[in-house]
């Protein structure tokens, strides 16, 4: 195990596979993610234009390096189907170190 090193991981919910299939193959493409993890059937209960709401939705896990963090979430936002889509960042603090390399190396450009 080592630190973080730089690696991020960020989090996003999208209405469908779909549209999370869409953004993550994008952003593996372009580089600035090493992998995205979609989790399928994800139950979400919010406050919304003040009334409770509760839709599936589909999570996603994006792996890249700490100084694209921004730039990811922009390409996200420019893509997502969503008017404010959940979008949090959070640094790696521990890793083991060949996976926290494959970041580094999957997102080199």
């Amino acid at each position: 195990m080592m630190s973080g090193n730089g690696a991020s991981m960020i989090f996003t919910t999208f209405p469908s596979i779909e549209a999370a299939r869409e953004v993550a193959r994008a952003l593996v493409e372009a580089k600035l993610a090493a992998c995205v993890n979609i989790i399928p059937a994800v139950v979400s209960i919010y406050r919304w234009d003040s009334a409770v709401c509760e839709d599936a939705e589909v999570a996603a896990l994006i792996k890249t390096r700490r100084e694209l963090v921004a730039d990811v979430m922009v390409a996200i936002a420019a893509r997502h189907p969503y008017a404010t889509p959940a979008l949090v960042a959070y640094d790696i603090a521990t890793g083991s170190q060949d996976y926290l390399n494959w970041i580094v190396v999957s997102t080199a450009r």
